[in-house]
């Protein structure tokens, strides 16, 4: 779960930001959101691309059951659902990778917000192309040579 201030620098890049949006690991979809409405109010057509593994997650303040299912409830709840484009898989699997090669292309991506498991290096491997010369990249619980596991009080 992302702080405010990261939510509403999201929002800011997503609303400068030249090129599409691809983000792994909404989780329950704040982060979506925010760029959905940054992606609005920059009134300028941009792609949102969201890759979540779903499944159930215990978290000690936003539990959830199922989180394709609450994702797709709050992006419905925002009125942004037709604003993305959701791919339910890992960002890793070949299958994944390749749906999101068929949305966006070499240099499209303009806000790339990565908010997963402890394998950043290896998604900016898989995607890093896509992403243009001014990118913003927005990486949540990252300490240095691993991303955090859940801890109370992270993200």
């Amino acid at each position: 779960m992302l702080h405010m201030d990261v939510l509403l620098l999201i929002y800011h890049f997503s609303r400068a930001s030249q090129g599409n949006i691809l983000e792994i690991g909404p989780y329950v979809g704040g982060s979506t959101i925010a760029a959905a409405f940054g992606a609005r109010d920059s009134r300028t057509r941009k792609t949102i691309v969201n890759i979540e593994a779903g499944g159930q997650l215990k978290h000690f303040r936003l539990s959830s059951r199922n989180t394709i299912n609450d994702l797709r409830k709050n992006l419905v709840r925002f009125g942004v659902a037709g604003d993305v484009s959701l791919i339910n898989g890992r960002s890793f699997d070949e299958a994944t990778i390749s749906e999101v090669r068929q949305r966006l292309s070499n240099g499209d991506v303009g806000l790339f917000v990565f908010d997963a498991d402890n394998n950043v290096r290896g998604d900016l491997d898989s995607y890093g192309e896509l992403l243009n010369d001014g990118c913003w990249v927005v990486i949540d619980d990252y300490f240095g040579a691993r991303k955090s596991s859940a801890t109370p009080g992270a993200g």
